[in-house]
């Protein structure tokens, strides 16, 4: 019973952790990444298709994303889908490829990018201390209907608050991490 609890609140928190690193993906540093791109669809003949299904991504250079079509005629769908996706990139096409530069981050942005890391990571933690929570009250249960003993209980909530504070400092260097790329120059 207490191994059932414990693997579902460690699978609940490794979700938080997952989720968390997946947003910070879709975080601009001001170093060029397909990443920033995976969100973006396409209108390919009436279908909303992602980016990375029609044409192929790149980074050739710190600052610079290329996409390459497969088919010529998408170029315009392309570049429409980059404006309407809100990047803050401008896209620009020599008919053969699509380039977009990405800007050097102003002090003021990197700082409001931290600002935004650093909320993502606090909602990471809020989802892993729920994940703590709904642990602790499936024990709590489970003592009151005596399936496990009290002592059970005790050990058990140790061993759920040390699996937090684990996942805690998981977040804490993910988030720190990001900071420091989003600071760099």
């Amino acid at each position: 019973m207490i191994d059932e609890v414990m693997s579902e609140a460690r699978t609940a928190m490794d979700k938080a952790v997952k989720a968390l690193k997946k947003e910070m993906t879709k975080v601009r540093t001001g170093r060029a990444t397909t990443t920033l791109l995976d969100d973006v669809r396409v209108d390919y003949y009436g279908v909303p298709t992602p980016l990375n299904q029609v044409a192929t991504l790149s980074a050739p250079e710190p600052r610079l994303i290329t996409v390459q079509p497969w088919e010529k005629n998408l170029i315009p769908e392309i570049e429409k889908a980059l404006f309407k996706a809100d990047l803050g990139l401008t896209p620009s096409s020599d008919g053969q490829l699509i380039r977009l530069p990405v800007p050097a981050l102003t002090e003021e942005r990197r700082k409001e990018m931290v600002k935004i890391i650093k909320r993502m990571g606090e909602e990471a933690k809020i989802s892993v201390r729920n994940a703590r929570r709904d642990a602790n009250e499936t024990l709590k249960m489970l003592e009151k209907e005596k399936e496990i003993t009290e002592d059970d209980l005790k050990r058990s909530e140790k061993d759920v608050q040390q699996l937090t504070d684990d996942f805690v400092g998981t977040i804490d260097s993910v988030v720190e991490n990001k900071e420091s790329e989003v600071m760099e120059i």
